[in-house]
């Protein structure tokens, strides 16, 4: 795993659609359109994730009482294998339980086995599946949903 250092974090805003929009556009083979990372900007919670002064990855999440949603997680493609996504969910998972979040929950590609392992590492536990909900180029894929209890009462 490659050093990383200088590490921050700030709030995703309306000027950092375009280079979010770019990174997604690598990293998936459906990729959320503009319009939806515009509108999530001012409805979730959005978060950049900084390496080296290089934008490194995003992360969204939507919390409706006491339950959230990660919608969203990335990591730059040339930045990926350096552990930045776990450094981006850790962050994710705090902000969210300091807004008051008690559970989380995601929904994975089957196919996705270093996002899965990297959950549930982390403590998300598989709970369901969603048959045929991604697209893919011959067809469709599972999505596995995940829950993580971010604070026990």
């Amino acid at each position: 795993m490659a050093s990383i250092t200088n590490l921050f974090f700030r709030k995703m805003t309306i000027d950092d659609v375009d280079a979010v929009y770019a990174i997604e556009q690598q990293a998936h083979y459906h990729p959320w359109s503009k319009t939806l990372i515009n509108d999530a900007v001012t409805s979730y919670q959005c978060w950049l994730l900084f390496n080296q002064q290089q934008l490194a990855g995003y992360g969204i999440v939507k919390i409706v009482a006491d339950e959230a949603e990660l919608l969203n997680i990335v990591i730059n493609p040339p930045q990926q294998n350096k552990g930045l996504g776990k450094v981006l969910l850790e962050h994710l998972m705090k902000e969210t339980e300091q807004l008051g979040a008690k559970e989380c929950f995601l929904e994975v590609r089957e196919s996705n086995l270093s996002a899965y392992h990297l959950y549930e590492s982390y403590g998300f536990n598989e709970i369901g599946r969603r048959t045929n909900y991604y697209p893919t180029p011959k067809g469709h894929e599972d999505a596995l949903i995940m829950a993580y209890l971010l604070a026990i009462d």
